[in-house]
Order: C-alpha cells, then structure tokens, then sequence
C-alpha cells in the first residue's frame, strides 16, 4: 500500500530527475489521499495528455526501479483490450514506497478530459527540481468519483462509498453534467458504468430521484455523437 508520504516522496524524487517540465491529472486513490479522504492505496492513478510527456514521466520511473506488467486481473477484460487502456508499473525493488503506478494517455478508456476537468481542479501540486517541474492537477470530487465508476476495479466502489459518506456538499447536477458531456463525446460507456454503480450506491445512500432519473433522461434529451 501506498501512503501519503511515499506518494509525496515519489513525485519528489520524479521531479527532480527530470529533463522538461510535465503536467499531469491525479485521479483514484492519488487524489483522495490529497484530500484526505483515505490514508493509503494501493496504487498511483495519474493521466497524461501529451505523449512526450508521459515518456518522459515513464523514463524516469523505470530509473528509479519500476518494470511494466501487464493489467490483465487489474481491469475488466472489456477495458483491457480498450486501446486507451493504462500502462502499468510495478516496482521491483522492496526498497521503493510506491508498489503500482497506473499511467494513463489523453483517456481514462472512453473518458477524456473535459473542459470542467481541467479548470475545476481541487489543487495543483507542483515538485521542482533544479530546472524542470513536475505538476500533479488533482481533480474534483465529483471527477474522482465518476472516473471511479469507469475503472470499476477492486474496491474502487468502497472508495465511491468512502467519498460519499464524508462528503456533505456532493454536487450531483456537475457530477450527471459531466456524465452527458462524455456521452454526447462518444463515450458509449459512460452511462452503464455509472448506471451500475449509482444503483448500488442507492443501497447505502439516498440520492435524490431527479439525479436518478437522469441516469436514464438527459437533460434536453441529448443524444450521442462522436467528434
């Protein structure tokens, strides 16, 4: 497992080893650990949106210890043929803090960064090195829970729950705007994924009725399209 500590400590050691600035979006167990709303987990979820970036991300990390394994077992087999699947790291040596880092590019599978994404940010993190910076945008709630919902890997549903019970303030009209935004972008998936998870939440938490009917009845009945 991961705490908040090894994971400060990793983006330190990353940002200073690198050779040009990088920007990336921490989502999962990274950015509730920012928030505060789990002590660890059991990986490090971080998305890119520029290819020579993330290269540059990946080269240092293989420097310091980590080997790629495959993510079959970690993601459903549908997700894993998902050509915006993830990149996995795993560290070989025992000394290192961070045992997993999930290394996404432009898309977390079907889900990309909407504008909301990039400016309603829940803090930015910056790791600087000598030259160069390392910035880690943490996104909004609302946004973990969501991409929560795509990745639907082992306990990803425990942290939705985790998030939902210690949040008084969930704003769950952004959080279904958010879900047609990506519909109408051509993510087919994203209404199943939140489908299933909403109705298991329902099961542990009220949620008022015009959110749930929206699962079903966009706003202005909006209609798919891919761009």
């Amino acid at each position: 497992m991961v705490n908040y500590e090894d994971q400060i400590r990793l983006f330190n050691q990353i940002g200073s080893s690198i050779k040009k600035n990088i920007e990336c979006f921490a989502f999962g167990g990274t950015a509730m650990m920012f928030y505060g709303y789990k002590d660890d987990t059991k990986d490090v979820d971080l998305l890119f949106e520029k290819e020579e970036e993330r290269d540059e991300f990946l080269r240092v990390i293989k420097l310091l210890g980590f080997k790629e394994r495959s993510i079959m077992g970690i993601y459903v087999s549908k997700k894993v043929k998902n050509k915006f699947a993830p990149l996995m790291f795993e560290a070989m040596d025992p000394r290192i803090d961070v045992s997993r880092i999930d290394v996404f590019l432009k898309k977390i599978f079907k889900a990309k960064l909407s504008p909301k994404m990039k400016e309603d940010l829940f803090a930015i993190h910056e790791f600087r090195g000598e030259r160069f910076t390392l910035k880690v945008n943490v996104l909004r709630k609302e946004q973990i829970v969501l991409l929560k919902a795509v990745t639907e890997r082992t306990n990803d549903f425990d942290d939705i729950l985790n998030i939902l019970e210690k949040e008084t303030n969930f704003d769950w009209q952004y959080f279904f705007d958010e879900v047609w935004w990506q519909y109408n972008r051509g993510n087919d998936w994203i209404v199943l994924d939140v489908e299933r998870t909403i109705l298991e939440l329902k099961k542990y938490i009220f949620i008022p009725q015009k959110f749930l009917d929206q699962i079903y009845n966009p706003p202005g009945g909006k209609k798919a399209s891919k761009e």
